[in-house]
Order: C-alpha cells, then structure tokens, then sequence
C-alpha cells in the first residue's frame, strides 16, 4: 500500500511543500528578515561564545542569529501578553511573570552550546535588558556511580542516562516562579556530574535549556494519567541540524584537538587517552561515534527534529544554509 498522500479529485499531485509544517527559508531571506535589529556583540565577544571546533563569525551572527533575537523577542513579548490576559480572566496577580523557555537540541558535535551562549549575550542585550540563564542538561546525567551500576556507561547521553524525574521538577519549578531553583553540575573535565556543586536560577526573564534529548517525549501512558514531556515546558525549540557525514567528521576532529588539550590536564577523565599516537586516536574516536553516538543519533535525537519551533540546517563548514520555521 502506498502512504502517499492522495491527489485532488483533478488529479494534481499535491506539492510537498504545502504539506510540510514549516516554512523555509534561504540564508539570504533570513539573513533579510534581521530588519533594523541592532548588533551588540563585538567579534571578540563572538569568538569567546563560541566552542572548540564550532567557528562562528560576525556574518553568521548578524545573518542567522540577529533575525532570530528579533523573532524571539516577538515570541516573548506576545507570550508575556497571553499570560497577563490569562491572570486577568483568572483574577490573579497580573505582576507574576513566567520564565520564557527556550530548547535547543541536535547532536553531538553539532555546535548547540555555541547556539546558546550566542542567544543569551544576544537576549540579555534587548532594550529592556532581560534576565536571560542558561542550563545544560549535562547536569541532570546520573552520577557515573550510578551508570555504572545500572550498566549504562556505555549509554550515556542516552535517554535513559539521565534522571529525568529531577530535571523536569527543575523545570516546573521555574515555570511556577520559584525563587533560587537548583541544578546539579556538571564537568566535562572528570566527565561527571560534580557531588555538592549546583548552578542556583533565580527567576529568569528568559531561560536557555540545552541538551541532546530535550525534544524527546515520553512513552505515553495507556491509562492516559499526565506524564510531562521536557518539551512540555519549551515556549520555542530549536534543532541544529547536518549531515551525518559531517557531524562525524566534527566530532573527530574535536576529539583530537582535545587531545592535545583538555585531555592533558591530570584530572581529565581522558588523560590516558592524551598520549596515543593520532592514529590510535583516531581509531577510538571512531570507535565512541559508531558504538555510542551515531546510534544516539539515530535512535534518539534525529527523530526528535521535526518537534522543534526552528530547524536550523548547517553546512560542511558549520555555516547555516537554511532555516525552517514552523508554521504558526
């Protein structure tokens, strides 16, 4: 049986665009919709945002990501209005505020912290001068001790490798406006999530939550009970978006530039790794990307892409090409 879509009863085909959910844009057009939105990062501002082996220049910023604080700032503005409509039909306080809450997923390698700080410098800059956090999701990982002991070390990242249950009381309680809402920490240099140590958000403006499954939803319940996605909480997602063949070869080339310096550093997790030939290397670079991320990727991560508000599409040289924003 086909699945295609049937034709109108005059027999033209229907166009795929017209079914698709979003709307595409090239860079030029995008580039265009920047309108009069001011620049306010300096290029060494720029280059401090940006993460090891995710080049970003002063032109991707002013055409990608200036049209995007522009449509954000849009999105806030109308959200802070339905939200105040909603407190006057309620009777409630209309001086309460709601966080906004911004998603941005995509794979490893992919460039999504990049992303984020790039947003949040751009955000925290807007007329009215936003308070604007940003989290990781790295930090909601169980504790290596407890992958171990679940088995899971060679999952890690995927959705079963993080303790969901806290990350979405975190999220829920920035929704409701709590004061001083914690999250757990995470290094990247001992790759564990550190005993002890949390970031504190204080009733943001605007909160950033990046991670690779954030779009993921859950399995839902057959006796219908409310079971909360991450997503649930998201105002706007966004999904970073490449080729298969260059994700990996970013991610190799990532992890031999760590080689030679985060991996030194005696309390890195990686340290032995540090002193392999390139070749060895290489070779278990390889290894991680086939055995744990590609398969996340694929799995988990991919399928999540057309959940998101915004697809950001990249090209081999990390430069966006396109932008697909979904229909309203």
């Amino acid at each position: 049986m086909s699945d295609a879509m049937p034709a109108p009863e005059d027999g033209t085909p229907l166009p795929e665009r017209d079914l698709s959910p979003y709307r595409t844009f090239s860079r030029d057009t995008w580039a265009s919709l920047r309108a009069d939105t001011p620049l306010t990062l300096s290029v060494s501002e720029i280059d401090q945002l940006q993460s090891l082996n995710d080049p970003i220049s002063l032109d991707e910023v002013v055409a990608i990501y200036l049209p995007l604080s522009r449509l954000l700032s849009h999105y806030v503005a109308a959200a802070q209005n339905l939200f105040q409509a909603t407190q006057s039909f309620l009777s409630a306080d209309a001086k309460e505020r709601v966080p906004y809450i911004i998603g941005i997923a995509g794979s490893v390698a992919v460039g999504k912290s990049t992303t984020a700080r790039i947003l949040k410098a751009l955000m925290a800059r807007w007329p009215h001068s936003p308070k604007v956090d940003l989290v990781t999701t790295d930090g909601f990982l169980w504790p290596n001790a407890e992958l171990e002991r679940q088995n899971l070390m060679s999952r890690k990242g995927f959705p079963e490798s993080y303790d969901t249950a806290t990350l979405l009381r975190f999220l829920a309680d920035i929704k409701a406006g709590k004061t001083k809402v914690r999250a757990p920490l995470y290094s990247h240099l001992v790759y564990d999530v550190v005993p002890g140590e949390e970031a504190v958000v204080d009733r943001p403006d605007i909160l950033i939550v990046e991670g690779l499954n954030v779009l993921q939803p859950a399995r839902l319940p057959r006796d219908g009970a409310a079971i909360p996605f991450v997503s649930d909480f998201f105002d706007f997602s966004i999904y970073l978006d490449a080729d298969e063949e260059d994700l990996h070869r970013w991610y190799l080339a990532r992890f031999l530039r760590l080689r030679h310096t985060a991996f030194r550093d005696p309390l890195s997790y990686f340290r032995k790794y540090a002193d392999l030939s390139e070749s060895e290397a290489l070779a278990y670079a390889e290894n991680l990307w086939s055995r744990i991320n590609l398969v996340n990727l694929n799995d988990n991560i991919l399928p999540t892409r057309q959940r998101a508000s915004l697809i950001l599409r990249k090209g081999a040289s990390h430069r966006i090409e396109r932008v697909s924003l979904r229909r309203l």
